[in-house]
């Protein structure tokens, strides 16, 4: 499987370089389109719209048609839609953009996370933090293309177009090394999960916490650069630099996740977790020194780290069926949910900037952030709950059969 590995996280990676490109040159689409802070967060939506269509029905997909399949269109999809992005005139033009980016992004993102715990089961090793890591490294390389392209004068056309080109290239690369899950036998139990998905506490809990988590990375990634270069006097590359150390950050954090899952468990690195990404906002937003921004926005992605990977980890393993497959739409259903947090989070965070001023919602973010470790807790007791539940109906069965 190491050759799986390696392009899954390959393919992780090219998620992160997609979102990483675009994002940090919010300022220069925003100067663009004519958008204040409040219109750009309303635009922003698309991004979620799309990425919550197309996770809804994600799981399905790659149930039916596998991981590899999916990851392949819609890693193509968003090389398109990136390279016509720069072209936006006007905020309706860079909604519907979006929404085309989020839908395309969305389909990779659970196809990939789908490919992921296909790795994670045949190897048995808490792998997921570090395939997310490759996300982190991957958005940390589009970050730094975005800063360079900005700090050079580089134009949206050919910065965009470049980044386009890439990923067709990668995913050429990878796409067949890409494991496919075991198809089995079909059975009456695959195909009604979905009403008893939503009779589950843990699911909406895990749903939750990558609610939260996207809400806050959805803050990080949108609006660090703008509130480094309005609220702290930044220029538009050192701006850009702030989203990328939140990356490094979280891609050092994610690359030892392995261990540090093993040592400390889910609960407690997700509860840690999110105590530090809370003060490392709180502690950009409250103290107005350049220098300590940067030290706040890397101790938000390291806080961050888990938060994400871990739930979806959790979640195909809630799914897992007795024959060792499943968990594709018990992943898609969390998905989901962490969408609605990149649907909420753009105008939540713009309607706070333009009712007081970015500083203040950047310090707003921080305490949403905080909100997970409770979910955390909340999680693990609905889990435990189940499995209880479960061994007692076990223990009847046996009862009623003798």
């Amino acid at each position: 499987m190491r050759t799986g590995r390696l392009s899954v996280f390959i393919v992780f990676a090219l998620n992160g370089i997609v979102i990483g490109s675009w994002a940090p040159r919010m300022p220069s689409l925003a100067e663009q389109i004519g958008a204040s802070p409040g219109v750009l967060g309303l635009s922003l939506l698309g991004s979620s719209v799309g990425m919550i269509a197309s996770a809804s029905v994600a799981g399905r997909l790659c149930a039916r048609f596998g991981a590899r399949a999916v990851v392949a269109v819609s890693a193509l999809a968003a090389s398109v839609v990136v390279a016509v992005l720069s072209r936006v005139t006007s905020p309706p033009q860079l909604g519907l953009e979006l929404v085309l980016l989020g839908a395309s992004v969305g389909l990779l993102d659970v196809s990939m996370n789908v490919a992921a715990v296909t790795v994670i089961r045949r190897t048995e090793r808490p792998l997921m933090p570090v395939f997310h890591a490759g996300f982190s490294f991957g958005a940390l390389a589009g970050s730094v293309g975005a800063a360079f392209a900005a700090g050079h004068g580089l134009g949206l056309d050919t910065h965009f177009l470049l980044v386009a080109v890439a990923a067709v290239a990668i995913t050429a690369g990878v796409i067949r090394f890409v494991p496919r899950e075991e198809r089995v036998a079909d059975t009456g139990e695959h195909h009604a999960p979905d009403r008893r998905m939503l009779r589950r506490p843990v699911l909406w809990l895990l749903g939750g916490i990558a609610l939260l988590a996207a809400i806050v990375e959805g803050a990080s990634g949108d609006w660090s650069a703008l509130f480094a270069v309005h609220e702290r006097g930044m220029s538009e590359a050192a701006g850009a630099l702030t989203f990328s150390l939140f990356c490094v950050a979280m891609g050092l954090v994610r690359l030892f996740g392995e261990q540090i899952e093993r040592l400390l468990g889910a609960v407690r690195i997700l509860v840690g977790g999110a105590l530090v990404a809370g003060v490392g906002l709180l502690l950009a937003a409250v103290v107005p020194v350049a220098g300590l921004s940067f030290v706040g926005f890397a101790l938000a992605g390291a806080g961050l780290a888990f938060a994400f990977p871990v739930a979806l980890d959790l979640a195909g393993a809630v799914g897992r069926r007795g024959d060792g497959t499943g968990g594709e739409k018990e992943i898609g259903f969390v998905t989901t949910i962490a969408y609605s947090g990149f649907l909420i989070g753009p105008p939540m965070i713009g309607g706070v900037a333009q009712l007081t001023n970015l500083t203040f919602a950047i310090g707003f973010a921080g305490v949403v952030a905080m909100l997970i470790a409770p979910a955390a807790l909340a999680a693990a007791s609905a889990r435990r709950g189940e499995d209880v539940q479960a061994k007692v109906e076990r223990q009847e069965t046996v009862t009623a059969t003798r």
